[in-house]
């Protein structure tokens, strides 16, 4: 059996940690891109400046334009060379994160996430828009990013529905993993770059990815809340940084080495609803793994305490949640639908997956969703 296993050459995480930025620059040269929103490359400029000064490296900003486009990928790939630049920084959200990969197409890449909301930080994909931000196609690279760089200050900093967002992923990764390892599904960490001769596409998860997951899920059982506490009030402590460790590094190796199932997919078929669209990726995601315990028939304790964390973070658990008040029978099968299409990670799941069980699985979802807040009276 060919088994895969993908994770960042470094993760390093602390507090006021991008004042060591330029230490992990200068181990490429003296001249980093930096491709940012320059929101975010606003809020932490004074940093920027002193790790310059501190480590006598260069930034050069790319002038980022907010969109993870092929279009906006080559005008900064050709300010790089033009440049003579020595690596790439990513600094931000997923956009900034996914254009940065592209752009160094897996080599001497630095990543440093300013929210906690998803997973991206660490993987070895990006996702591609076109210029008005329409989704246009996945790409892949040979390895994970060169250095995943977290600053717990700053993410403390950040509003807390990011953080509350990024739970809502990682929820997933452990009930996804467990499906994709039980139906010995492939995995993304064994996608190749591109199929070397000799080699077999495609490879299954491994026992430690299976690991990660698990303790991402448990994780978030036991910090969630209290992180949730200490980023309203801007402080870094022990929970937060767990917390900001399950949301990133656990469940991003969780779902690339583990696998993905149906709760990222029902998200996806999620997506055509236009209520949903207001939403951030992780809140959709925590309604998508209760659809999948329902789908996978779960034992009512472990549905119930997905159920139960959930409530007491704030994350959706019916389909209002996250902006659908109602929907038509034609807009149900449409999502089941999407959710279904060939090449989504619902087929990960352990047994045969159809669209009407996909269509009464949100359905029941929803109503198991609504009767557990009714009940307690939320």
């Amino acid at each position: 059996m060919r088994k895969a296993y993908i994770c960042p050459t470094k993760y390093v995480q602390g507090e006021d940690e991008i004042l060591n930025l330029g230490y992990f620059v200068k181990t490429f040269g003296e001249k980093a891109l930096l491709i940012g929103h320059p929101d975010d490359v606003k809020r932490v400029q004074d940093k920027l400046d002193e790790t310059q000064e501190r480590f006598n490296i260069e930034f050069v900003i790319s002038g980022f334009s907010g969109e993870c486009s092929r279009e906006e990928v080559a005008r900064i790939k050709d300010m790089a060379k033009e440049n003579q630049c020595d690596c790439t920084v990513g600094l931000g959200g997923g956009k900034a994160i996914d254009t940065a990969k592209c752009v160094a197409e897996g080599e001497k890449v630095i990543i440093v996430p300013t929210i906690a909301a998803t997973d991206a930080p660490t993987s070895h994909s990006a996702v591609l828009y076109t210029p008005d931000g329409a989704f246009d196609d996945y790409a892949y690279f040979k390895q994970s990013p060169s250095v995943v760089l977290v600053d717990t200050t700053i993410i403390a900093n950040a509003p807390t529905r990011f953080l509350i967002s990024g739970m809502g992923d990682a929820l997933s990764t452990y009930f996804e993993a467990r499906a994709t390892a039980t139906s010995y599904s492939n995995v993304n960490a064994g996608l190749p770059c591109g199929v070397r001769e000799g080699v077999a596409e495609g490879a299954k998860g491994t026992k430690a990815a299976l690991a990660f997951a698990k303790l991402c899920y448990e994780t978030l059982l036991e910090d969630g809340e209290k992180a949730i506490r200490a980023c309203e009030s801007k402080k870094v402590t022990p929970a937060l940084e767990n917390i900001i460790e399950a949301n990133i590094l656990l469940s991003g190796i969780g779902f690339e080495s583990g696998g993905l199932a149906a709760a990222h997919a029902i998200h996806d078929g999620l997506t055509i609803l236009e209520g949903t669209h207001k939403y951030y990726h992780g809140e959709k995601v925590a309604f998508g793994t209760i659809a999948q315990l329902v789908l996978e028939n779960a034992p009512k304790e472990e549905l119930e305490e997905v159920l139960e964390f959930c409530i007491r973070i704030g994350l959706p658990v019916c389909l209002e949640d996250i902006g659908v008040d109602t929907i038509s029978e034609e807009e149900l099968y449409k999502v089941a639908q999407k959710s279904c299409i060939p090449e989504e990670s619902i087929h990960s799941m352990p047994f045969p997956i159809t669209e009407n069980q996909v269509a009464a699985a949100i359905v029941t979802a929803d109503k198991i969703g609504k009767k557990y807040k009714e009940t307690h009276n939320i």
